[in-house]
């Protein structure tokens, strides 16, 4: 494709136009414009013609052409050259690199075995061959610890799997057509923002009341026709309430539930223990209000579910996000157009994650380390047999995005610990490696990419070369797999190749589409329906083991699961043990109600929700998304700041036995009284020298071991000599 010079450029020559899609960690996955001038990269835009993303894009990609360019980049392999931590570094060759790597691997196999090696990735890049499982294959040919990739979603996919099975649920699109939305633990314009305008047409079209439930008046809460502030952690309590009120008013789907469920009764028997004071004692909201949002719920059909991931991060997550999604079924929602619950549509799409992860490669007996047990893995608080003595980054930050900040960079101070990152740029985790490695960017590169928040499949096509000696992800492991001497073809194929064999596209969900077509219209929706007529489980059709919506679930016999797509598609070492079958509330770890002698030392709850302007900890290092974002803040509750005597602007710091770090105050009622916040994703460098997950429990969500971001209890203190910066407290 070719543009007209004034259509951008002022070189007066023509611009090339590749089509391309946005590498990150967000549900949107905008179909995107890439324009060249004389080989480089001048414009990023949205494509204007695809249905979800309309043409805009958020606040992280503006200037993403500059994003490729700036000028901290990494360019070429490094080797670190002066003490871990403070991101010294020489360059070398990729000969050197892969020399280096080898040696080492070799040794540490023959001395500890292959397991004493684990990589470390999650979703920096949401792509099929350059993503989460990317290197999957290779790490389970080298016979490497299998790593449990948990930070987000875990928790939420094992509950949706036990209570609707792997459906896509809810179109996003279908949302125009709902007459009641709850938004529930997501702030969509921030983190959803294109799916937005759907929930606005439908109140716009159909009179629909948008509701958001959120312990924070965000953004969204602050565009909604109602918000409804919740304690942190107390999500399971309130969508019991509901289930409770629902069917006390006799406001329940009977025909729905009686042909299309599977244990009714027991969640009835079950919800009777929480009647709305009840509710109102966990939750802090009152208990007309719990009656009022059932029987709205219930009566406006039909009636939408938007989970967010903020659901899952506290103790007993797993088992609200399986009340939340029993929900639909109870009042019948799933029988309508714009009915339903929507938590991810991957499971949509007839992707071949065993072609890509190619789990038989696995030696039987492996072990599974979680990632956000890092830190204990590494400073052997596990007692690990062998210990860990390597440890690959790819597509991760753990040293930002980890929970127990401190106890990881205690581990990877270990002189012992061979340490490889591939990255963009001299991340937080990047300062301790022994070798750096450079990575591409997205206009660099072929790939499809995952979505996690539509249904459209969309590829990524290279729009021009990559700087320096970058490389994708896919040729990293090429080289790799060469280097450790392995001569399996599955590394001899392009990436266009793989992206062909890691598909299924005879699979009805891509009937019409191939590879060939997708090169040329860049994206095109899965065949599942359209939006003004996908009723997914309009007659149940649930994928489960009986088929119907399970409030009792049949899973729950095999004990704790991690969807295996989150652990390399291996399906042993499962972390098991028992398992309610029943949705119920689970109290947090760290609360005041739930742990009082602790909320004597530390009282105030606090979350770390993502930041407006960074995605995750990308772009966080970018001078125009800091001025956007701002620096590390600390909003506070101005009741829980006057009995601090804090006032706005002054540096606080947050701290409890794991960590502390700090910040100006920002005093606003949109906080709940008892909690604060922190964003995540900013670099230490650019803050008080350590961030919010230094507070952070190194604990799991009781499904799938997702992590506990929001189940944390800190104390705040204004800072008397506010050069001085807190010092990380070492973990116990």
């Amino acid at each position: 494709m070719t543009l007209a010079p004034e259509a951008g450029t002022t070189t007066g020559r023509e611009l090339k136009i590749v089509r391309g899609a946005c590498p990150h960690d967000c549900p949107d996955t905008c179909a995107m414009l890439y324009y060249v001038d004389d080989d480089k990269l001048v414009d990023v835009k949205g494509d204007p013609n695809h249905p979800m993303t309309k043409g805009g894009l958020c606040v992280k990609l503006k200037n993403f052409p500059e994003h490729h360019y700036q000028s901290d980049r990494l360019m070429h392999p490094m080797r670190r050259v002066g003490p871990k931590g403070a991101g010294e570094f020489e360059r070398i060759t990729w000969d050197e690199a892969l020399t280096e790597i080898k040696q080492r691997w070799t040794d540490i196999i023959v001395d500890h075995g292959s397991q004493a090696i684990m990589p470390h990735a999650y979703l920096g890049h949401q792509g099929v061959i350059n993503g989460l499982t990317s290197g999957d294959a290779f790490f389970n040919r080298l016979g490497s610890s299998v790593a449990e990739k948990t930070y987000c979603e875990s928790g939420s996919s094992t509950a949706w799997h036990m209570t609707v099975g792997g459906t896509g649920g809810l179109d996003i699109e279908s949302m125009a057509y709902s007459k009641y939305i709850i938004v529930w633990g997501m702030n969509m314009t921030s983190t959803n923002l294109h799916g937005w305008p759907f929930l606005l047409k439908a109140r716009k079209d159909n009179g629909a009341k948008i509701v958001v439930i959120d312990p924070v008046r965000t953004r969204t809460a602050r565009q909604a026709d109602w918000h409804i502030p919740i304690r942190p952690g107390t999500d399971g309590a309130l969508a019991m309430g509901l289930i409770h009120e629902i069917i006390a008013q006799g406001l329940t789907d009977a025909d729905y539930v009686e042909k299309y469920t599977v244990g009714f009764d027991e969640l009835a028997e079950r919800a009777a223990n929480y009647p709305p004071e009840r509710v109102e004692e966990i939750t802090g909201i009152p208990a007309d209000d719990v009656r009022t949002l059932a029987r709205e719920y219930a009566t406006a059909q039909p009636a939408a579910i938007r989970q967010g991931v903020a659901i899952e991060r506290s103790r007993g997550g797993g088992q609200a996000i399986r009340a939340i999604t029993s929900l639909p079924a109870l009042v019948g929602a799933w029988r309508h157009v714009g009915g339903g619950t929507m938590e991810m549509p991957i499971w949509e799409f007839p992707t071949l994650f065993d072609k890509i992860c190619m789990p038989e490669w696995i030696p039987e007996g492996t072990r599974v380390i979680n990632e956000l047990d890092l830190g204990m893995a590494l400073t052997g608080e596990m007692k690990l047999d062998p210990p860990l003595k390597s440890l690959f980054v790819y597509n991760s930050n753990p040293v930002s995005q980890g929970p127990a900040q401190a106890k990881i960079m205690a581990g990877l101070l270990r002189e012992d610990l061979f340490t490889v990152v591939s990255d963009h740029f001299v991340t937080d985790t990047a300062k301790f490696a022994d070798l750096v490695l450079p990575a591409t960017m997205q206009a660099e590169q072929l790939d499809i990419m995952v979505t996690w928040g539509h249904l459209y499949i969309s590829l990524n096509q290279p729009a021009i070369e990559p700087p320096g000696e970058c490389v994708p992800n896919s040729e990293l492991f090429r080289r790799l797999a060469r280097t450790m001497g392995f001569t399996d073809d599955y590394w001899d194929r392009t990436d266009e190749q793989m992206l062909r064999d890691f598909h299924d596209w005879d699979a009805p969900a891509l009937r019409g589409i191939t590879f060939d077509s997708l090169k040329e219209t860049g994206y095109a929706r899965l065949d599942v329906g359209l939006p003004h007529e996908r009723a997914p489980h309009a007659e149940g059709n649930f994928p489960t083991p009986s088929g119907k919506c399970e409030f009792r679930s049949s899973l729950a016999e095999g004990g704790n699961f991690v969807v295996p797509v989150w652990r390399s598609m291996y399906d042993k070492m499962q972390p098991g043990g028992y398992v309610d079958p029943l949705p119920d509330y689970v109290p947090p770890f760290e609360s005041p109600a739930s742990n009082p002698e602790l909320a004597k030392k530390y009282p105030l709850n606090i979350v770390s929700p993502k930041p407006h302007a960074f995605l995750n900890s990308q772009y966080a290092n970018a001078a125009d998304k800091q001025d956007v974002q701002g620096g590390q803040r600390v909003w506070i509750h101005p009741d829980d700041a006057a009995e601090r005597n804090i006032a706005a602007g002054d540096t606080v710091r947050v701290f409890n036995d794991r960590g502390a770090f700090a910040g100006p105050a920002v005093i606003d009622d949109i906080m709940m009284k008892g909690l604060v916040m922190a964003n995540v994703g900013h670099w230490q460098n650019k803050a008080s020298g350590s961030t919010v997950n230094t507070i952070t429990l190194d604990r799991h969500n009781q499904l799938g071991n997702a992590g506990v971001y929001s189940d944390n209890l800190v104390e705040v203190a204004k800072v008397v000599d506010p050069v001085l910066t807190p010092e990380p407290v070492a973990s116990s």
